[in-house]
């Protein structure tokens, strides 16, 4: 078997395979001898069918199988020894004289090789890292929750502007009829706001339900009504109020915080207050990161140079999913999924450069520690570390979970790699500012 490639230019070249009968003959021999013994063709005892029936009936299917074999593992070895960064997959290149009763066969793949190119995380501009922090306003409104979330209901006869209402949602001819629990923050509309203020139970209250709610998304709890029925869903619905309720607020009590942290965690208002900033300046990390990641991943993208074989890559879409594609749909495929592409690339020689590896060790770690976080939200605060070996164990043995916690893993060693190597500024901003400049 002889292998050559010739480079048509920098990201493509042609791979042409030669294989001789000599590469082939003694395996499709040996395969055919184990037809023959146990070959069942009508008038020939078992083992006793004569080759040449044998070969007629079995040969070339045989010889397919095998030279497919041998190609597929040829190729392997030889980008695997030649150290070729491929994209994709070789495609055979369309043979229609292909004649199966030579000797010998020639093949030929395109390749689409990786680009050289080269990373350079400082930037000119400095790239914001929002340090998310919770102001007073905030934490007081988040301690308004808790004492509403842990207080008593108490009857009201007539609605006012800090009621619950419980009422049920009537539309006959879109078949709504939900029953829900209503607080008029929720309301946008003066007019249903107006409409309901001072009803009673009993009362029927008809309510427009376009820009009823602040948010449109609102329908679809309230009224029970799917995302496409609730956008811009413009009809009258009647309320019936079954319920009225006011929250009375829980006392800022030793109780309450035992009930929310555990006995003797926190012993006053003011440990109260430091509890809810922590906890949520830990979340609000989460997402400064997770914006920060998506800035520096946007800069990689925009600013590292590089070609693509666009053409191969388009051509090995049409036949590379489960569903073939023809050249228009993979062009818009191409197109949709080329600044991942680039950025995969980009990632990956992030990871060579700076050498970030994922060790077993580092996964079992992973694992625990997010098992840990779980048990905690039900109130395992401290499980013992056998446990969490075991439960870790068991995650690691399957191998689409090991996948999973790799790929999260990485994207943290890479965050902390940004985080060092990248040209950064800390902003501090409030959780209500950040939310209004990015995701208004």
């Amino acid at each position: 078997m002889n292998i050559t490639r010739e480079n048509i230019d920098a990201l493509n070249a042609v791979l042409k395979v030669d294989i001789a009968k000599e590469d082939y003959s003694a395996k499709v021999e040996k395969i055919l001898a184990d037809y023959r013994k146990s070959a069942n063709i009508p008038g020939f005892r078992k083992g006793r069918v004569p080759m040449t029936l044998v070969k007629k009936q079995y040969g070339k299917a045989v010889l397919v199988d095998e030279v497919n074999k041998l190609l597929q593992d040829a190729l392997n070895k030889y980008l695997t020894e030649e150290k070729l960064d491929v994209l994709g997959n070789p495609l055979p290149k369309a043979q229609d004289d292909l004649d199966w009763d030579a000797d010998s066969f020639t093949f030929e793949f395109e390749l689409g090789l990786a680009p050289e190119f080269e990373v350079e995380l400082k930037s000119k501009k400095p790239i914001t890292h929002y340090s998310i922090v919770a102001d007073d306003k905030m934490i007081d409104s988040q301690v308004e929750h808790i004492r509403k979330q842990y207080g008593k209901l108490v009857s009201q006869e007539t609605v006012t502007n800090d009621s619950e209402i419980v009422g049920v949602f009537v539309n006959e001819e879109k078949e709504i009829n939900n029953k829900a629990t209503l607080t008029l923050d929720k309301i946008k509309s003066k007019a249903a706001e107006k409409a309901l203020v001072g009803a009673k139970v009993g009362d029927v209250v008809t309510l427009k339900t376009k820009g009823l709610f602040n948010d449109d998304h609102d329908l679809m709890s309230f009224l029970k009504v799917s995302h496409d029925d609730a956008h811009d869903l413009d009809i009258e619905v009647t309320f019936t109020v079954q319920e009225i309720n006011t929250r009375e607020l829980a006392d800022l009590d030793q109780e309450l915080f035992d009930k929310l942290f555990g006995k003797d965690v926190v012993t006053s208002v003011t440990e109260l207050k430091a509890k809810i900033k922590e906890d949520s300046e830990k979340q609000f990390g989460q997402q400064g990161d997770q914006k920060f990641m998506n800035d520096v991943t946007e800069y990689l993208v925009e600013n590292t140079k590089f070609d693509l074989p666009a053409a191969f890559l388009q051509k090995w879409m049409q036949t590379a999913g489960e569903d073939p594609m023809d050249a228009d749909q993979a062009k818009e495929e191409y197109e949709n999924s080329e600044k991942s592409m680039r950025y995969q690339l980009i990632e990956g020689k992030l990871i060579e450069k700076y050498n970030l590896q994922v060790t077993f060790d580092d996964l079992k770690d992973f694992a625990k520690k997010m098992i840990k976080v779980q048990m905690a939200q039900f109130g395992q605060m401290d499980p013992q570390d056998k446990e969490l070996e075991d439960i870790a164990a068991r995650i690691l043995s399957n191998k689409e979970e090991v996948r999973r916690l790799s790929e999260q893993l990485m994207s943290q060693k890479l965050l902390e790699l940004y985080k060092k190597e990248a040209n950064l500024k800390v902003k501090e901003i409030t959780y209500d500012d950040f939310v209004k400049e990015f995701y208004s």
